[in-house]
């Protein structure tokens, strides 16, 4: 894929030009990456996770968890409305696929299997994340979810 997604979306869609090839698959046509491949699977660091296409805060270190899976795993969204859910019925299985409410990127699926605090599991690929460490959150503009941590210190 040359770096321009300009013609595969039909809309030039300036938030895309800076997506690699994988990231683009996942993104905007459902892909999803190989499990413990990937960018995030195994971050243990403090801070939020954002939509790579719109920078949309979507989830937390603090709703993290290990479930063996090698993708990423959240209990929950940082806010309920950040992403929307919609029946996926591909590859003879029937799930609910996750999106970002703002950019409609594709993020992963939510699973009725997750720890008992939620009883769920949202399954997401790294490819359709960008992540903000603690540290970074006030200079990138994300200083409102600094008191996420302030529990942990």
């Amino acid at each position: 894929m040359s770096g321009s997604h300009e013609g595969k979306t039909g809309k030039g869609d300036a938030r895309l030009k800076h997506l690699d090839e994988t990231q683009y698959r996942v993104t905007q046509l459902c892909g999803t990456e190989p499990p413990f491949d990937n960018a995030y699977w195994n971050e243990k660091r403090d801070g939020i996770y954002v939509d790579i296409v719109s920078g949309e805060p979507l989830f937390s270190s603090t709703d993290k968890f290990d479930s063996g899976s090698g993708w990423p795993s959240f209990t929950r969204p940082l806010a309920h409305d950040s992403v929307v859910e919609h029946t996926d019925t591909s590859h003879g299985m029937v799930r609910a696929e996750v999106k970002s409410a703002q950019a409609a990127s594709h993020l992963g699926h939510v699973f009725p299997d997750g720890p008992a605090e939620t009883g769920l599991r949202y399954c997401i690929n790294s490819a359709s994340l960008r992540f903000v460490p603690k540290d970074q959150l006030e200079d990138e503009g994300y200083g409102d979810y600094l008191g996420l941590f302030d529990e942990k210190e």
